[in-house]
């Protein structure tokens, strides 16, 4: 059975730092490009980060730039969503989703396996 679960989340200052790892099982994630969705209470699932397949590429959503850094490694299995200078706008939960075909960020629909999301709470 195919799944992605996301790991990291967690309360933290404004300011501060977390990493979020995202787990592959049941298939290997070589082929797959990686995106990771931030929904904030209230508001819907918007697309922040993603990678190629062989990990060559990133894009990011304009809320994020300069501040997350997405990475892979896929010996392991593994994806990260690495966040610094976190403000209480980033709290929400966070996903991990992967795709079929290296053609950048897109939205939700264009993702074809998704994790249950991990809880980032940003507050002072």
């Amino acid at each position: 059975q195919m799944r992605v679960v996301e790991s990291g989340g967690g309360l933290v200052q404004p300011g501060g730092s977390l990493r979020l790892s995202c787990e592959a099982s049941g298939f290997s994630l070589d082929n797959w490009a990686m995106g990771w969705f931030h929904q904030a209470p209230g508001k819907e699932r918007e697309a922040i980060a993603y990678i190629s397949s062989d990990g060559r590429k990133t894009e990011y959503g304009r809320s994020v730039q300069g501040r997350f850094t997405i990475s892979r490694n896929n010996t392991k299995n593994q994806g990260y969503l690495q966040m610094r200078s976190l403000n209480p706008e980033d709290t929400g939960f966070y996903y991990c989703a992967v795709r079929l075909g290296d053609t950048g960020l897109g939205n939700r629909a264009d993702y074809d396996y998704w994790g249950l999301g991990t809880q980032v709470i940003v507050f002072s």
